[in-house]
């Protein structure tokens, strides 16, 4: 089905619908769908500090999620 039928049929459930609730969510929805998101630009320092830290990841200088939680927790009970 091309995109102009699709419009075409969804025009015509829309004007068919008397379900406001279900009106709301398609609008709201289409809304978040056409929304330009923001491309997010990193600055120099925060590149530097991501490749720094594939770096140490890739060399095995990190961490694990158990071995980081073990570390606050000997914090913490000092």
């Amino acid at each position: 089905m091309k995109a102009i039928e699709i419009k075409k049929k969804l025009i015509n459930e829309i004007n068919l619908s008397k379900n406001k609730n279900l009106l709301e969510e398609f609008y709201r929805f289409l809304n978040l769908e056409n929304e330009i998101e923001e491309i997010y630009k990193l600055n120099a320092e925060q590149k530097s500090a991501i490749a720094e830290a594939r770096e140490q990841i890739k060399n095995g200088d990190y961490l694990t999620n158990e071995q980081a939680n073990q570390e606050i927790d000997e914090w913490l009970n000092k």
